[in-house]
């Protein structure tokens, strides 16, 4: 693959753990656990390696202002703000929905890091985002754009770039299971287990997005990076596994397998996950464990990335009482 420029964030590679009392209780396969949780910027998460990339691009356009956008609780912006204070960039996040009386979780976090919010609703975050891009052009703030989620081709190269660390530690499991949503992290998955040989399932746990949607998403964007990585190959959606049977009310809004998920790799691992990505993708996981989808002979890795941040946040102190 080749490589692209790149600023040196993240702690790489990421271990990879054995889950035993987990699969123990699950009576199911074998399963691992790989730790972009762990990828060291603020509280880490998957997109401290799509950063790495994209603020690279940013520098080399000479940006002196970094603009992203997401949910109040967002995972993206929360590393995005952070990375740009590493830099010395400033950091506009444009973030849907009604701000708190009282910041918590991420989003006490966005603000200690320095970044400037937009506060706008959900339904008008495009059109805010773009406005906000707009002003700080016109006032010279020399500002580069972040998609949603880093997930255009330079940020979905990361994880194209994270299948073969993954080889690289020598492990090949049969499955790679982990929460897809904004297409870039499973579409870099896609195109570099394709480029670098890897041979073992990439499925998608779709936190909000249906089946078909989600597919044609991931599938272009997947086209797009092996371009990008200098071997243009063409994706077609039925390439695409994902799964979308636990998006259950949709984004953000905790369900029971969500609370179970994040009970169960605590109280059997130690393990934090987050109550919108990780604890959803974990729930449809052990689900299907449940029912047998996954062969007891075979090996399940869970591509943790990240997020337990959001757990500290009012909307969800509940957690604990399920």
């Amino acid at each position: 693959m080749k490589s692209l420029p790149r600023l040196r964030m993240a702690h790489l590679p990421t271990p990879i753990e054995e889950l035993p009392r987990l699969s123990a209780e699950l009576g199911g396969p074998r399963l691992l656990v790989k730790r972009d949780d762990q990828t060291g910027l603020a509280f880490g998460g998957n997109k401290t390696r799509k950063l790495e990339y994209l603020l690279a691009e940013a520098q080399a356009r000479d940006a002196k202002t970094v603009i992203t956008g997401g949910a109040i609780q967002s995972n993206h912006c929360r590393q995005t703000a952070a990375a740009a204070a590493k830099i010395g960039l400033d950091c506009i996040l444009v973030l849907g929905g009604d701000q708190p009386a009282e910041p918590s979780g991420n989003l006490l976090l966005d603000l200690l890091f320095g970044a400037e919010i937009v506060w706008t609703q959900m339904r008008e975050r495009d059109q805010t985002l773009q406005a906000a891009f707009e002003s700080a052009e016109k006032a010279g703030r020399k500002p580069y754009l972040v998609p949603y989620g880093g997930s255009n081709p330079v940020g979905a190269a990361a994880y194209a770039y994270a299948i073969q660390e993954l080889i690289d530690q020598d492990v090949r499991p049969d499955w790679v299971v982990f929460p897809s949503s904004s297409a870039g992290t499973q579409a870099g998955m896609v195109a570099g287990a394709h480029l670098a040989g890897f041979s073992g399932k990439i499925l998608g746990i779709s936190v909000d997005e249906p089946e078909h949607i989600l597919q044609t998403r991931v599938a272009a964007l997947a086209s797009e990076t092996a371009a990008l990585l200098g071997q243009p190959t063409t994706f077609k959606p039925d390439q695409i596994l994902v799964n979308a049977d636990y998006t259950g009310e949709g984004y953000g809004i905790m369900n029971s397998q969500d609370r179970e998920a994040v009970h169960i790799f605590a109280r059997f691992e130690g393990m934090l996950l987050d109550p919108v990505y990780t604890g959803r993708a974990a729930g449809g996981m052990i689900d299907l464990i449940r029912k047998g989808f996954f062969s007891k002979d075979e090996t399940v890795l869970f591509w943790h990335t990240g997020g337990p941040p959001g757990l500290l946040a009012d909307k969800y102190r509940d957690v604990i009482d399920s």
